[in-house]
């Protein structure tokens, strides 16, 4: 039966989720036409429609949140959990599973679906929401403005088309304030991804420019880890504050820790077969960076309109002493930061989240599901980028993330587990379950 989604000029953004009244979810995707004919019934305006299924046929993982690639003239998804990829108008994959696909028709001024029904059953629209992909800057930059290169100390400054990936990842890093940090994060990735699908893709720099040992910080008053004081369990206000300052001085250090995996470890290559990384593995990694860079954007918002601000209470560098621990070292930088910390966040987030649910606390609750389901695709990434360089290796991960994790880690890995989240992002149990012998040492 033919679904009416809504007015055309209803839809600018990338994708949304469409919600129907069976309880089926469907991903509809606005996409820039490859043939610009629009003889097509699913184009139109210089924009093509696709929709297909949610819910990846593998493993389930949220298809509003793959990665959009073209391949043999056709536009290509592939799941963030394990980026199985998917044809968004035939469903077809290279790995021999099938998504299924709805044909979509936007003439008169509508978007229709085409969904099939058994037995002439009735099945009604029950919402579209878009899916998140804005960051909430302070200050953004008008988009007919050119971007600042010259000294300007309240706009961040940008780098010009001459910038290697390298240099702009250090000129991040080197960015001491936040809102300049997070502008200059998702302008990399932009422009990374727009130029990756042209004839002159960015040029990586690999070698050519060194990484800082450690991140600037600006009006911080900083302490040892253990001596934080406790931000409680989100019963008042204030207690709520202290949880969304420490999430978000977290996510602050990830954006820097995501894009220095790119520079400080640009020349790596692989053991035996000598193989260096390919621009998937970059791409991989700025779009985390993105992605904390949206996160830290939502939690300072929200610690504003609960009459505070970031930076009025003390922070830790604790992640970034991890980060130097493994700074030698690749596969123990992926195994420490994304397997461990990013990891034990998909544990803890869900128990985060019902806190601020029993307070009353909605707006924050949205916004730690959107990093919880994002954090998911960031320890897929982990996952996905140890296990490539195992194979290239001849190498165990699994063994080569516990030897890391033994170490390189001060303790032990303790539950309680999120196994299903852990398990989405890749982490079976052979990960952190303890073994025999690990028991007997103890």
């Amino acid at each position: 039966m033919l679904i009416n989604c809504g007015p055309l000029s209803d839809f600018v953004q990338a994708r949304y989720v469409i919600h129907l009244s069976t309880g089926k979810r469907l991903v509809l995707f606005r996409l820039p036409s490859i043939d610009p004919s629009g003889s097509k019934p699913n184009e139109t305006g210089g924009w093509s429609y696709y929709s297909m299924e949610a819910e990846c046929p593998h493993a389930g993982g949220p298809m509003q949140d793959s990665q959009v690639d073209i391949e043999d003239s056709a536009y290509v998804v592939s799941c963030p959990w394990h980026a199985y990829d998917f044809n968004v108008e035939t469903g077809e994959s290279s790995v021999g599973i099938k998504a299924c696909t709805f044909p979509v028709d936007v003439r008169d001024g509508s978007v229709t679906l085409d969904f099939p029904v058994d037995d002439g059953s009735i099945v009604k629209l029950d919402k579209i929401e878009p899916v998140s992909e804005k960051v909430k800057l302070k200050h953004a930059r008008p988009s007919d403005k050119p971007a600042p290169t010259r000294a300007d100390p309240g706009m961040a400054q940008f780098l010009d088309d001459k910038a290697t990936l390298c240099d702009w990842a250090v000129h991040i890093l080197n960015t001491a304030n936040p809102e300049h940090k997070i502008e200059l994060t998702i302008h990399l990735f932009s422009i990374f991804t727009e130029r990756e699908a042209s004839a002159s893709p960015m040029e990586i720099g690999r070698g050519t420019i060194a990484a800082p040992d450690q991140p600037p910080r600006e009006k911080m008053k900083t302490l040892e880890p253990g001596k934080m004081p406790r931000a409680g369990n989100g019963g008042s206000v204030r207690s709520r504050i202290a949880m969304l300052h420490a999430l978000a001085n977290i996510e602050l250090w990830a954006i820097d820790l995501a894009i220095d995996i790119c520079v400080r470890f640009s020349t790596f290559h692989t053991e035996k077969s000598s193989q260096g990384l390919p621009r998937a593995y970059f791409h991989d990694w700025l779009k985390v960076a993105s992605d904390e860079a949206k996160h830290f954007s939502l939690l300072r918002t929200r610690i504003e309109e609960l009459g505070s601000h970031f930076g009025a209470l003390p922070v830790h560098h604790s992640l970034w002493q991890s980060a130097m621990e493994t700074a030698h070292d690749l596969r123990s930088r992926i195994s420490i930061i994304a397997l461990v910390h990013e990891a034990r966040g998909l544990d803890v987030n869900p128990m985060t989240i019902q806190k601020f649910r029993n307070a009353g606390d909605a707006e924050s609750v949205a916004a730690l599901e959107i990093i919880h389901n994002d954090e998911i695709t960031h320890v897929t990434t982990g996952h996905r980028w140890l296990t490539w360089i195992c194979d290239q290796e001849g190498t165990d991960p699994v063994q080569v993330f516990r030897n890391n994790v033994s170490k390189h880690f001060r303790g032990t890995i303790r539950g309680p587990f999120n196994e299903e989240a852990r398990l989405q992002a890749g982490m079976d149990r052979r990960y952190y379950e303890t073994t025999p012998s690990e028991v007997a040492a103890v």
